[in-house]
């Protein structure tokens, strides 16, 4: 079968296809055939090297760190009735393959009603979006400024703030992210590649800034949106894509009375992994939200969707279709 490896860090020409012998199913595992592998940010920063303080991935390897298809064989004391079934799962030893084994227990049903691309485009950003809309509980009428507001992570907290009864400042590049948002619910929108963005937002919110900020991008931007938080507001720092996680005075937020949450605060147990997602599904079967795919490219142009994300010139969600 075809699998896409890291032979060694660097940028996205290090992404190779392979052909490798056909996984078996052993004791409490099956085999999926593989029709859609999520692209995260993450996969890019750990392919760079940059990453490597935080994950001990080694070349050679593969990227990807989860899968969306069917069921194609069990093995020893798994359920036959699993073959055939639509499934995501979680993957640490890599997901751009065309065959992936997986345990059982890692196995999340899709529902009736959702297609496999939007479930695989869900499987990370849905259930860390329910999890940070569940930690800010969220009052009918505060504003709320999501970061990032045009990616797969942002776009869904756009949908799930608004949907809550928050009033959503969405936040992005370029004028087809800050569409996106306001089609997904946002009341107001600002590019932060302007200067300006800052004094814009204290505007829409009368001076007071927002009372929640999800900060998906962190660095310079990041540092800019904490400033402009209110009083007695809750601040995410959960992204790093513009240079690092966002560095919070601790100090600072004390004396506003902000509360601050971290990467640390999305990190999930398999059973917590699987009910946020199962409930990410679920909302995307109900209509409440809806993943945004941006942009799908096959196995053998792993490199290119790299390259984009890594240009950030991509919107919502990146697949690998296979």
């Amino acid at each position: 079968m075809r699998i896409v490896q890291v032979k060694e860090f660097g940028g996205p020409e290090v992404l190779e296809v392979a052909e490798v012998p056909e996984p078996v199913a052993g004791p409490g595992q099956v085999v999926m055939d593989v029709s859609i592998a999520p692209v995260l940010f993450l996969d890019t920063q750990i392919r760079s090297g940059s990453a490597r303080d935080w994950f001990a991935t080694t070349p050679p390897y593969v990227p990807g760190a989860g899968v969306a298809g069917e069921v194609a064989s069990v093995g020893e004391g798994v359920d036959p009735d699993w073959v055939g079934r639509r499934v995501v799962a979680g993957t640490p030893e890599g997901g751009y393959v065309e065959r992936a084994v997986v345990a059982v227990d890692d196995l999340i049903a899709v529902p009736e009603g959702l297609g496999i691309p939007e479930a695989a485009a869900l499987l990370h950003d849905g259930r860390t979006a329910v999890s940070l809309i569940d930690q800010a509980d969220l009052m009918r009428g505060q504003w709320v400024l999501v970061l990032g507001a045009g990616g797969g992570l942002g776009s869904l907290l756009v949908q799930l703030a608004h949907g809550a009864g928050a009033r959503v400042i969405g936040a992005a590049r370029g004028k087809e992210k800050l569409d996106l948002a306001q089609e997904l619910g946002a009341a107001a929108v600002v590019n932060y590649s302007e200067p300006v963005w800052p004094e814009q937002v204290l505007a829409v919110t009368d001076g007071a800034g927002p009372r929640t900020v999800f900060d998906g991008v962190g660095g310079e931007i990041a540092k800019a949106a904490f400033a402009i938080t209110a009083q007695g507001g809750r601040f995410s720092a959960h992204g790093a894509p513009s240079g690092g996680f966002a560095h919070i005075d601790a100090k600072e937020a004390e004396r506003r009375d902000i509360t601050v949450r971290g990467i640390e605060h999305v990190q999930f147990t398999r059973a917590e992994a699987k009910a946020l997602t199962e409930r990410a599904m679920s909302k995307a079967v109900a209509k409440q939200i809806r993943p945004v795919i941006g942009q799908t490219f096959p196995l053998e142009r792993a490199a290119d969707a790299h390259r984009l994300i890594e240009a950030r010139d991509v919107i919502g969600k990146t697949l690998l279709v296979i």
